[in-house]
């Protein structure tokens, strides 16, 4: 069926006052997290309202729930100039940890985003070791992905990539999609045995333009930059395009589709993930790295179940 747009004014802003929301994850049993600034973990009640969880330290980005119920931090750190390690929280217990600070000799200064396939190997990736994270966009290739296996194990998988920023798995768990911030693009590649990872390719086109210093200056509904990415039930990889306030689909077919824009940036500014939860999968949740609020809506096709929602 076709991705039917969601418009801006569809959506309702909850958590009103949190800080730095730049990603939701919505667990089995419909309890919903959200990134914040200020602690390890926010939890977002149905009536919108918000409590925060955990020390403060670093900047919780993307997170991701493990089958044990433990909220996974992708911490990148080097938005305050601090180290940006894989962290984990349990809301049950209060317990706050560092899951790995460094893989293969290179230190973690901005872990993005961690996923968790059905194995418990969890990819994440490490965007970039520039002083601070604005360099980077320069379109340097110095970020990695890299994996910590359920045997404690881990090791760098990719290197050489352009920011890699959001990582969404296919439902067969055959494949790992990561966005490349400063690439304007998403590269898929193949998981292979043992937790490791094959070629990566470009999947789909471009997506945008990126600003160059010394060259002219784009408007921002046709900026490029790729954030978050997550997978529907129906194989389209939603990508988020925060300088423009966008929300795009690559379809299996490769076709690229607007999903959702606010050129105003009234309601959807800057968005950097998209989640579903809810009985049907279709509640949708969008964060950001500027509002200071979530946005919560209905989409058009339920997401695909991640591995602690199964």
């Amino acid at each position: 069926m076709p991705l039917a747009p969601i418009p801006a004014d569809a959506f309702t802003k909850i958590a009103i006052g949190i800080d730095r929301p730049e990603d939701v994850v919505v667990g089995k049993d419909g309890r919903v997290f959200a990134s914040d600034h200020q602690c390890a973990v926010a939890e977002i009640f149905p009536d919108g309202s918000f409590k925060r969880m955990g020390p403060k330290g670093g900047a919780p980005n993307g997170i991701n729930i493990d089958r044990q119920g433990r909220v996974v931090i992708a911490n990148f750190g080097i938005y305050d100039r601090e180290d940006g390690p894989l962290q984990r929280f349990d809301p049950a217990t209060g317990k706050h940890e560092t899951l790995l600070a460094e893989v293969d000799g290179k230190r973690l200064t901005s872990s993005n985003y961690p996923v968790i396939d059905a194995t418990g190997n969890i990819w994440c990736a490490n965007s970039t070791h520039a002083e601070t994270w604005p360099l980077a966009l320069d379109g340097r290739a110095d970020g990695f992905i890299f994996v910590l296996r359920p045997d404690g194990s881990s090791s760098v998988v990719a290197e050489g990539l352009k920011f890699p920023n959001g990582l969404a798995l296919s439902a067969d768990e055959g494949t790992l999609y990561c966005a490349q911030t400063s690439g304007a693009d998403v590269m898929r590649f193949p998981i292979l045995a043992g937790g490791r990872l094959g070629a990566g390719e470009r999947y789909g086109p471009v997506l945008g333009n990126l600003q160059q210093p010394d060259g002219p200056q784009h408007p921002a509904e046709t900026l490029g930059y790729t954030d978050g990415v997550g997978l529907d039930a129906e194989g389209n990889v939603w990508v988020c395009l925060p300088a423009a306030n966008k929300v795009v689909a690559i379809l299996p077919s490769l076709e690229v589709v607007t999903v959702i824009h606010d050129p105003s940036g009234e309601t959807v500014n800057h968005p950097t993930n998209v989640t579903w939860g809810g009985a049907d999968l279709k509640d949708l949740y969008i964060g950001s790295i500027r509002a200071d609020y979530v946005l919560k809506g209905r989409s058009p096709v339920a997401g695909e179940p991640l591995i602690h929602q199964r």
